[in-house]
């Protein structure tokens, strides 16, 4: 498989060889005139420098003579020592061309060399009419070297005339060749780019239609791309992909159809469960609560039993037509309260309630006969075998997402694994007096209401009572 990469290198490395092999022929080329126009450039600089040096020894000269110092004096011999430096370069521009000329001129320099001494030996013996016309005569020679320079410049530029003219020819043809590589190479990646994207395009545009077919619901079309790189690799995992997404459907349909069957069976269950606790109240607790009426109307009046046969016969009737469906907090409070009428009935003073209730939270809906049995609990269990009594404490506490409902009693408390019995809804044997509705049903019909584990909490310790804790949110279960 030839990849993306190794495409894209290819070609690079294509255009690289091409502007390389390019760019050496054109430098080796520029290096070689500029060697050549360097070197003739070099030969003008060297014989300008002899004249320069030769006037400026005359120059030198002319300041001594008019203010002989040591300074003046040293720049006299620098100078000398200049031209003489200035010589050597120039014989090395010796040819069979200028031969001739070229002595001629190095013995004019080495003519004012010595008339420079002899005008200082003069100077110094202060022979002013020798020195004088030495001066001249050194004057007239520097005046030579620079016709000879002239002369020698102007035998270079005919002896180069040729070469300057094919610099600039060789230059034409170098601008019309580089206009030719450059329309060449420009040709030559155009159609090798053309090539390259259509490698990588059509393949491309293929994956995008199967994709929209795709996206319309059509996984039955295959999708396949014929390249050798790795669009190729992705068009086989694209058409994989189609595959396992068309038997996912398929299979989540068929979990779909199941779940959903399940959840009916679910629903039914609950309802068969919540139905059969209709037939769980205990006859004893009838037996007790009536034998209880039968006691106060023997003893009392009748208000007081009226009382109590009213809150007796709402009782049964919330146990009997509420307990498959859901209800508002106030009415399982007014259940509570019934409860509780009847219960402090029977225990006079030995028994108090304490209720402390947010009235914003009771439009609140929870299961039927929730509170009831909690509070029956602790009746049974926290006041009943205490000789004085106790008191019982129901708290409703709005939050900001949830309502806390707190039952809390003064009794002896449960054990640990009670308290763990209760919360994972194990059956525990009921009281002979009890309603018969348990509370570990209460429990597990919370949990099944709100669809969550943690909506109720136990806080007991043996010796220091017991506090519920229910929690129910408020999202999703306020009534319209």
């Amino acid at each position: 498989m030839i990849s993306i990469q190794k495409k894209i290198l290819m070609l690079t490395t294509v255009v690289l060889v091409i502007m390389s092999v390019i760019w050496l022929a054109l430098t080796f080329y520029n290096h070689k005139t500029q060697n050549q126009y360097n070197e003739i450039l070099q030969r003008y600089l060297s014989m300008n420098e002899a004249t320069r040096t030769s006037q400026l020894v005359i120059t030198n000269l002319n300041n001594y003579m008019l203010y002989p110092t040591p300074e003046k004096l040293d720049g006299v011999y620098q100078s000398k020592q200049n031209m003489q430096k200035a010589k050597r370069e120039v014989l090395k521009l010796r040819n069979s061309e200028n031969s001739f000329i070229l002595t001629n001129y190095i013995n004019l320099i080495d003519s004012l060399s010595e008339t420079t001494d002899r005008i200082l030996m003069f100077h110094s013996a202060n022979d002013t009419e020798a020195y004088t016309k030495e001066f001249a005569e050194a004057t007239r020679i520097s005046n030579y070297i620079s016709e000879m320079t002239l002369s020698l410049i102007d035998n270079e530029l005919k002896n180069n005339e040729g070469f300057y003219r094919g610099i600039i020819e060789r230059s034409g043809e170098v601008i019309k060749l580089g206009i030719w590589q450059l329309l060449l190479i420009t040709f030559l990646l155009l159609l090798a780019t053309y090539w390259f994207s259509l490698s990588i395009t059509r393949p491309v545009q293929k994956l995008t239609q199967a994709a929209n077919e795709l996206s319309k619901g059509r996984f039955d079309l295959q999708v396949k791309v014929e390249t050798n790189d790795e669009i190729s690799f992705l068009a086989k995992t694209f058409d994989r992909m189609r595959i396992n997404i068309n038997n996912l459907i398929v299979e989540i349909k068929s979990k779909a159809q199941l779940e959903h069957e399940l959840q009916q069976s679910k629903i039914l269950l609950q309802e068969s469960q919540f139905r059969s606790l209709q037939s769980q109240i205990n006859p004893h607790f009838l037996f007790n609560t009536l034998n209880t009426l039968s006691k106060k109307a023997y003893l009392e009046g009748s208000e007081e039993t009226s009382d109590l046969l009213v809150s007796v016969a709402g009782l049964l009737r919330y146990n009997l037509k509420r307990l498959d469906r859901s209800v508002t907090l106030h009415e399982e409070v007014l259940v509570l309260q019934q409860y509780m009428d009847i219960q402090m009935s029977r225990f006079k003073d030995r028994l108090t309630l304490h209720i402390e209730i947010d009235e914003t939270c009771l439009g609140l809906k929870i299961p039927a006969l929730t509170l009831q049995p909690i509070i029956e609990n602790a009746v049974i269990h926290a006041i009943e075998p205490k000789e004085d009594g106790g008191s019982i404490w129901v708290r409703i506490i709005a939050g900001e997402d949830r309502v806390t409902i707190e039952i809390e009693d003064d009794g002896n408390g449960m054990s640990e694994e009670k308290v763990q019995q209760i919360l994972e809804e194990k059956v525990l044997p009921s009281e002979g007096h009890s309603t018969g509705i348990g509370f570990s049903n209460v429990v597990k019909r919370l949990r099944l209401f709100y669809g969550h584990d943690d909506v109720i909490d136990i806080v007991s310790q043996m010796g220091y009572g017991t506090k519920i804790m229910i929690k129910i949110p408020k999202k999703g279960v306020e009534l319209a």
